[in-house]
């Protein structure tokens, strides 16, 4: 008797658990669905291979710069607009959101290095951006920017990176990229991130001084990580990025192409005598404006130096104009 009241009880809190989880993943759906119409893209959606992707501009002039964002980044427009409102003030500023982030759709086309790279291309041009670009890579987009300097020459004027990732650095740190664990990919579906925007909210927006970002920013960009918060998209890029590193680490962006790297400072070296600022000297080309500035601070330096990297920038330009 006493097993069977057990088994029972074991039963009756099995199926509470699901029918709450069942409840909560209802919940994110219609919030989801809620949030998107309320939400509507704040800049243009171009077709791509039969998909919407989003592409925000701002400003004029005649050097686009064209922002690429970091693996993971939910809502890269608005985790950019700090820095694309101060860069806009001198230049087209142009932020191309890839499958999977922000208010653009989910392909099924592999993440890799060309696929991403040729649509980010395509998306430029259907919106009628005018090349040369500078591209300005973060993260992981570095390796996207190599793959595309080295592809596309004629298309691209100048490489930006704000802690961006290139190909040779594993190599040179003698590391190898990780893949995320597969039961992430439940994580989109079943509404944990939108969890997290709840629970973990500071660690969901950007670390950056009050009023940096607006509140209706914040809003959209808690409700966007909500919505696309490790969906597939992102982990394939995730588990590309071994592949994707492979077949560009025998680039080197054109020896006459200028390059400006912005990276933390970092007074320690490891027991070789590495660190990210040595690595970097060993990627300026040879051209006379290419640089290294650094700055206290994390990876995501825009958040907190969006001012000082514009100003580098509108002095990196006018040197490559001069």
């Amino acid at each position: 008797m006493k097993k069977k009241k057990l088994w029972i009880f074991i039963r009756n809190c099995i199926l509470c658990i699901i029918s709450i989880f069942a409840l909560w993943v209802s919940f994110h759906h219609v919030m989801t669905a809620f949030e998107k119409k309320k939400y509507s893209p704040i800049g243009e959606l171009v077709e791509v291979d039969g998909k919407n992707m989003h592409v925000y501009t701002k400003g004029k002039g005649d050097n686009p710069i064209v922002l690429l964002s970091g693996l993971g980044t939910p809502a890269p427009m608005l985790d950019f607009e700090p820095l694309i409102d101060e860069m806009a003030k001198h230049h087209q500023v142009v932020v191309v959101e890839p499958f999977g982030y922000g208010w653009s759709e989910i392909t099924d086309k592999k993440r890799t290095v060309e696929n991403i790279v040729e649509e980010i291309r395509l998306a430029l041009q259907k919106s009628n951006i005018d090349e040369p670009y500078t591209l300005m890579a973060h993260s992981i987009s570095g390796i996207y920017s190599m793959y595309f300097a080295n592809q596309y020459p004629d298309e691209v004027s100048a490489i930006i990176g704000i802690d961006a990732t290139l190909p040779k650095a594993t190599e040179y740190f003698d590391e190898t990229p990780s893949s995320p664990p597969g039961i992430l990919r439940f994580v989109a579906v079943t509404g944990i991130t939108r969890l997290a925007t709840y629970v973990l909210e500071e660690d969901i927006v950007p670390i950056a001084e009050s009023g940096t970002y607006s509140e209706d920013n914040l809003h959209m960009m808690k409700a966007i990580t909500a919505w696309k918060g490790y969906n597939k998209n992102v982990m394939d890029e995730a588990n590309e990025i071994e592949h994707n590193i492979e077949k560009t680490k025998s680039m080197a962006f054109p020896s006459n192409l200028p390059v400006l790297f912005f990276t933390t400072k970092e007074d320690e070296l490891t027991d070789n005598g590495k660190n990210n600022i040595t690595f970097y000297q060993t990627q300026l080309t040879k051209n006379t404006s290419s640089t290294i500035k650094t700055f206290d601070g994390h990876h995501y330096l825009h958040w907190t130096h969006y001012k000082a990297i514009s100003e580098y920038l509108n002095e990196f330009i006018s040197n490559i104009n001069e």
